[in-house]
């Protein structure tokens, strides 16, 4: 299967950017090639076959990724391990919840999957069209969460600076242009709420600010979404409280294993990247009037003839 040439045309001197943070045109989306290979993705596509009790995690880089893989194991694991011996406990969730295409089949095209006990609980940042056919034709949950693009950019300046000496300017250029990794930014997101629309009870679209808003309403409906709702006794003895409350930005960034701890195989050089600030609305401290004016044009424009919007 060879790369083609995504809806952004033929590369341009813009395009040299992209490459040069180790970006590739891939199916019509920019792909992190320095973590991702394009063979990992073709063995995927090829050869992982959907269980329809399988759980799916996806996002952009950024978006809530580390939390939402927490929340996720622990609604699902909860009448397997105590708060005192999860495995979140000495583990980092991208670990409990692997990346398909960046960890499963990068290591092996064809990997045995399986011995893992059901639901099996896989991530990925790919685009929905780039997901393996046996996923879309299966009846398996895929969890989508998005964030306000904005909020995106200066946590992706933050966490590559360690490999890369840019600018939030240079980020934000880039987002512009649609060729951040997995990009462009409307095309991903709107693959998966034109899905969560047509396909509710396989695909359920949350968005980061408000899981931050009200985390107990959307772990309920996090868990319902699952099929692991939480019975009228859980609710009363707090259950769903204790959940939210572990799996919190500042109890799991208080971790050891997150924060001195480092994932095998991976480029990321230490867990704590994974958890710098988490707030809503940082990006007014990094990004002008103007350069916010300038993305909610570009957002308007290709979010246009869809419901989604993003304040």
């Amino acid at each position: 299967m060879e790369s083609k040439e995504s809806s952004l045309g033929t590369p341009s001197a813009a395009a040299s950017n992209a490459y040069a943070q180790g970006l590739t045109q891939f199916q019509g989306f920019w792909i992190p090639s320095r973590s991702v290979p394009t063979s990992s993705i073709i063995a995927f596509q090829k050869y992982f076959q959907a269980l329809d009790d399988d759980i799916i995690v996806v996002s952009k880089p950024k978006s809530g990724t580390t939390w939402l893989k927490a929340l996720v194991f622990s609604i699902v694991n909860r009448h397997h391990y105590t708060f005192s011996n999860t495995p979140l406990n000495s583990t980092n969730p991208h670990l409990l919840v692997p990346y398909l295409d960046i960890h499963l089949y990068k290591e092996n095209p064809n990997p045995d999957l399986s011995t893992i006990s059901s639901p099996r609980l896989f991530s990925t940042h790919l685009p929905y069209p780039m997901l393996a056919d046996s996923i879309k034709r299966s009846n398996c949950r895929i969890v989508y969460i998005t964030r306000n693009p904005f909020d995106i950019i200066v946590s992706l300046w933050h966490f590559f600076r360690f490999m890369d000496d840019w600018s939030v300017e240079d980020c934000f250029e880039m987002f512009c242009r649609g060729e951040e990794g997995y990009g462009p930014f409307w095309d991903h997101a709107l693959g998966y709420w034109n899905m969560s629309l047509e396909k509710p009870s396989n695909v359920l679209f949350l968005r980061y600010e408000e899981l931050k808003e009200d985390p107990v309403a959307q772990t309920k409906r996090l868990a319902a979404f699952l099929g692991f709702p939480f019975s009228i006794e859980e609710e009363k003895t707090g259950m769903v409280n204790q959940i939210v409350d572990f799996c919190s930005f500042n109890n799991l960034k208080d971790l050891e294993v997150n924060k001195t701890g480092k994932n095998p195989g991976s480029i990321i050089p230490n867990n704590k990247l994974f958890f710098r600030s988490g707030k809503v609305g940082d990006y007014v401290n990094h990004l002008s009037p103007t350069a916010v004016e300038r993305l909610s044009n570009i957002l308007e424009e290709k979010l246009s003839g869809s419901d989604l919007t993003f304040k």
